[in-house]
């Protein structure tokens, strides 16, 4: 004959394998005993977790069984759910990031080429993020490799495909002048804003900031980037991506220089 202690220890195993409420008859027949029996011993281990003052109790619904935790203990288990706020990208990495997104298929080689200085670091970073990947090689001198934007770029950013970028004519220009804004020290007077979720729009500033993707994904200082200087905390509420704090991002804008800037000083560029 099965011993009591045998049965309940039996119906702890199965309420924690189950997960949802596990009925007396079911454990019954699992078991073999009578329904009865099983019963008895739910109730048994439902008063022997109160007696000792456990963090896991028993609750019946309907003569159904299933482990819960305790009420008290919520504000604990609140604070171990709530994710851990994610790091930042960093702004050399956030440029990169937005220039593969607009060029790819595109090589090491022609990113360094609008950034303007060595990209190696920064790319082999936002590949072990899996933001962007090898997906192919040019057929120019050394096959060098190509790289694309992912799933998981796509994923953390809320869009369908990459068809869903907003249209950014010039994505050197943009650069550039995001560089020429840096090296003058001069305060931009206008910020274009860039919502990877949506559209592309201009917004004065009082002071000076940074180009980028604001991304709240990771951020580390690769040693061949450029200024990691933070972005705008604060998006304004137009141009945040919609239920972006459901996102492993958040998306900002992309600096442009001041609105008083030549076509012809563009164009040197």
């Amino acid at each position: 004959m099965t011993s009591r202690k045998s049965i309940k220890s039996a119906l702890e195993s199965m309420m924690f394998t189950w997960g949802e409420p596990l009925s007396a008859k079911t454990a019954a027949e699992v078991v073999n005993i009578n329904w009865k029996e099983a019963y008895e011993c739910f109730k048994e281990l439902e008063r022997e977790y109160e007696e000792e003052g456990r963090g896991i109790r028993i609750r019946e619904v309907n003569k159904a069984f299933q482990f819960v935790t305790l009420a008290d203990n919520s504000e604990y288990i609140e604070r171990l759910c709530t994710p851990v706020k994610q790091k930042r990208l960093s702004q050399s990495a956030l440029e990169v990031l937005a220039i593969v997104a607009y060029k790819q298929p595109v090589t090491r080689s022609e990113v360094e080429a609008i950034r303007g200085i060595k990209c190696d670091r920064v790319l082999e970073g936002l590949e072990k993020k899996e933001l962007i990947a090898e997906v192919g090689r040019s057929a120019g001198i050394g096959r060098p490799i190509l790289y694309g934007t992912t799933d998981t770029f796509l994923r953390s950013f809320g869009f369908t495909n990459i068809k869903e970028l907003p249209d950014i004519d010039d994505i050197e220009g943009v650069i550039a002048v995001r560089d020429e804004g840096i090296e003058t020290g001069e305060p931009d007077a206008q910020q274009v804003e860039f919502d990877l979720s949506g559209s592309l729009m201009n917004e004065d500033m009082d002071s000076g900031g940074a180009f980028g993707i604001n991304a709240a994904g990771y951020s580390e200082e690769e040693s061949s980037a450029g200024s990691t200087e933070n972005v705008n905390a604060a998006a304004k509420e137009e141009c945040a991506a919609p239920a972006a704090e459901e996102l492993p991002y958040e998306t900002e804008g992309i600096m442009d220089k001041a609105a008083g800037a030549s076509e012809e000083e563009n164009g040197e560029r």
